[in-house]
């Protein structure tokens, strides 16, 4: 097949080596001639890495790296059967590239956005023909992350949906489908991660290290948020989570907060440029975590009961199936299971009482428990339910 890549950066040039390991045609376009250059040189270089691995043999590295071509002219694009922009997440950049598009390629060329969490039906809105556009949504490092989240619009053609789920299925990555809705599955399920964490360090009850070390010792995550963030960058994360504030029409859930918009307007980034909620710099010294165990475990249920919450609430609210809400974060994010089955060994009982504990405290409308768990728990159901 011959698809075409919109944005030659870490995302555009990781689904580019995807897509050419599975046998496609790639053209990798940028605008700019020398991000093109320099992504065709890192591709180059990966598909050696890979070959000195042991993971591909020599021939196959180069078979691969020749089903890629680059180019700086959008022209060459016009034969693609099928497009995937990667560009910045800004609407109006992205609507004003798909007009461009759909004006040079046929009229059978799907053309797919791989935005994180801007609505696709305003992207498809710039097209004539809108039933053509899908989202689907590569994580990063696309050729390590085996999820793609799949997003129809409300314009999308029926038909275009399965036909995207068995392209999916071809490049040897697991699809889900999510509902158009700010964030989609991941970043929408994930966002109490992050924003509940800040809170914690916020009002003092411990510090970045000390919630990290919760959540990776008792919570099995290969991360803590603080490190997490400082990883993924605050440049990406804090505007992720702005957006889906806005786009959710201000729901307190997905509150941003001052301390991590403090990183970002100061260019603290986190691993990237050196310093972010920790100190990057060659000499620094690392904090040491509070092990007092009853703190780690009054954090860790404060952060999971959150999660669950928030998961159950996209099951209540039909962003995804089940299924696609648990594999979309065991896969997408590396959870160490499924948040619908933890909620169930956590027991809703418990997790019902937990949130009705942080509401009487609080009283912000972040910490409502979902019409789901209430419901399950009077009827003395479990969440396992919904999946068989």
């Amino acid at each position: 097949m011959k698809i075409g890549i919109v944005g030659s950066g870490a995302m555009g040039s990781g689904i580019a080596q995807v897509l050419a390991t599975a046998g496609n045609q790639v053209l990798l376009y940028d605008s700019n001639p020398i991000a093109v250059e320099k992504a065709g040189q890192n591709l180059e270089a990966q598909f050696q890495k890979l070959a000195e691995k042991g993971k591909l043999i020599y021939e196959e590295a180069e078979t691969y790296f020749d089903n890629i071509r680059l180019s700086d002219q959008l022209s060459e694009l016009k034969d693609s059967e099928l497009i995937i922009e990667a560009i910045i997440e800004d609407l109006e950049i992205k609507k004003e590239l798909f007009q461009k598009l759909e004006n040079l390629v046929s009229e059978n060329c799907i053309l797919t956005t791989n935005t994180s969490s801007l609505s696709v039906a305003s992207i498809a809105s710039a097209c004539q023909k809108p039933e053509r556009v899908i989202g689907i949504h590569f994580f990063n490092p696309a050729p390590l992350m085996s999820l793609v989240e799949i997003i129809p619009a409300v314009q999308t053609d029926k038909d275009l949906v399965s036909k995207t789920k068995n392209l999916v299925e071809s490049w040897k990555k697991l699809p889900v489908i999510a509902k158009d809705t700010p964030g989609f599955i991941v970043n929408r399920v994930a966002r109490p991660f992050y924003g509940e964490a800040i809170r914690i360090l916020e009002e003092g009850i411990a510090d970045c290290a000390t919630i990290d070390f919760a959540m990776t010792s008792l919570g099995g995550f290969k991360m803590g948020p603080f490190q997490l963030m400082d990883f993924i960058g605050h440049d990406v994360n804090y505007r992720v989570t702005e957006s889906v504030f806005k786009e959710f029409f201000y729901d307190p859930k997905f509150k941003p907060s001052f301390t991590q918009k403090r990183l970002f307007e100061a260019g603290f980034f986190g691993k990237k440029s050196g310093r972010g909620f920790y100190d990057y710099s060659p000499n620094a010294e690392q904090p040491k975590p509070n092990e007092n165990l009853e703190l780690l475990e009054s954090i860790f249920k404060r952060i999971l009961v959150m999660l669950m919450n928030e998961a159950a609430d996209a099951y209540f609210l039909n962003i995804a199936s089940a299924e696609d809400i648990d594999l979309a974060m065991t896969k997408g994010v590396n959870y160490p299971k499924g948040l619908l089955q933890w909620a169930d060994e956590f027991g809703l009982d418990n997790l019902e009482k937990e949130l009705d504990r942080l509401y009487d405290y609080y009283h912000e409308d972040r910490y409502r428990c979902s019409p789901i768990i209430r419901n399950l728990v009077k009827q003395n159901k479990t969440l396992n339910h919904i999946h068989t």
